[in-house]
């Protein structure tokens, strides 16, 4: 049946200029929508779509909302009630619970009835369940590994021995947790010397980890996955690193071992960070930055193939790269002239 717009306007503090007893069933697009769609305008590159679109209602910032042809919910901000309004109208499926007869389950592991074990999983010694935790197929949990309420892991999950996992958290396919740290010391003929990695992983409450993304387990202390943290596909996270809550990363990011990233921070794609160097909060770093030493300051900092640096000095930096070829070719010719004036028998300028 849907929600009215008189509930969603409470339910997310917005301004309704419309009716409240109009239902939406729906999101989609400015251009797709029909009536019986929820859509939202957050992003000015797609205003011109406003005027045609047939939506039921549409959520948007106030500056936009006196061009809006159809009812419109309006917040200062669209894009996090529209994230709302459509985890509520497109839910996420509520679990089976049951045990598929193809899981394998070793002895002391604790399963709420109200879980969800999905076919091929395998469930280590001592494994403990939070309620409604959803388990895919060809999910590993080692000996010891704790999952807490309402986490769901897609199928083809891997989480190695003493991990443990907050509520409220979502792991997608290929996720690998507390494998062993990239650690080894070298011998002075030059070969190497595995060196044991005894820590575990710390995941906490409200986490997505995306697809392919494997966080090292600590070398003695714990790799730490702060509360609320978001991190995409195919992220490096090496061992005893910590990040701290609410800090999202975006795809193809490395992040070496033991190196501390605050909350809040926003990291770009494929960017990497050397070890044993520490970010502080809010900070946000630009896709592609190589960030070689701590940042001690909040801000933005981008880097781009070169190291990180503070943003306004890394533009102009940027900009004077395209004037490196007049310069010498400027810098040729004043060194001409003083070689010309240092010869024997020159006769320097104005004295003639």
């Amino acid at each position: 049946m849907g929600v009215s717009l008189g509930q969603l306007a409470v339910r997310y503090g917005c301004e309704l200029r419309g009716d409240p007893g109009k239902f939406v069933e729906r999101v989609a697009t400015l251009a797709r929508a029909d009536d019986r769609c929820l859509s939202f305008l957050a992003n000015s590159a797609y205003r011109g779509q406003l005027a045609g679109t047939r939506a039921a209602a549409v959520i948007l910032a106030p500056g936009d909302a006196a061009d809006c042809p159809v009812d419109a919910l309006v917040t200062r901000e669209p894009y996090v009630v529209y994230a709302r309004a459509a985890a509520e109208l497109h839910p996420a499926p509520e679990p089976r619970p049951g045990l598929h007869p193809t899981a394998v389950v070793a002895p002391g592991v604790v399963i709420p009835a109200s879980c969800e074990i999905g076919p091929g999983v395998v469930l280590g010694w001592g494994v403990v369940l939070g309620d409604r935790v959803v388990l895919g197929p060809r999910t590993i949990l080692g000996d010891r590994v704790v999952v807490g309420a309402d986490t769901r892991l897609m199928p083809g999950v891997t989480v190695y021995a003493d991990v443990r996992i907050g509520a409220r958290c979502l792991l997608h396919t290929g996720v690998v947790l507390g494998s062993d740290g990239f650690g080894f010391a070298r011998e002075r003929e030059g070969s190497y010397v595995k060196v044991p990695q005894l820590g575990s992983v710390a995941v906490g409450d409200d986490v997505e980890i995306g697809a392919n993304t494997t966080v090292d387990r600590g070398a003695i202390d714990d790799t730490i996955i702060g509360n609320g943290v978001k991190l995409d596909n195919q992220i490096q996270v090496g061992h005893n690193v910590q990040i701290g809550e609410h800090t999202v990363i975006a795809a193809q990011t490395a992040i070496a071992g033991s190196t501390t990233i605050g909350a809040r921070c926003t990291i770009g794609g494929q960017a990497g960070f050397a070890e044993h160097i520490v970010v502080v909060d809010d900070v946000v770093i630009g896709g592609g930055t190589a960030v070689t030493g701590s940042i001690r300051a909040a801000g933005v900092y981008a880097g781009g193939g070169t190291p990180a640096d503070q943003l306004t000095r890394w533009r102009r930096n940027m900009a004077r790269f395209g004037q490196l070829d007049e310069l010498a070719k400027r810098v040729r010719s004043l060194e001409k002239r003083l070689a010309d004036l240092m010869r024997p028998g020159s006769t320097p300028p104005g004295s003639q």
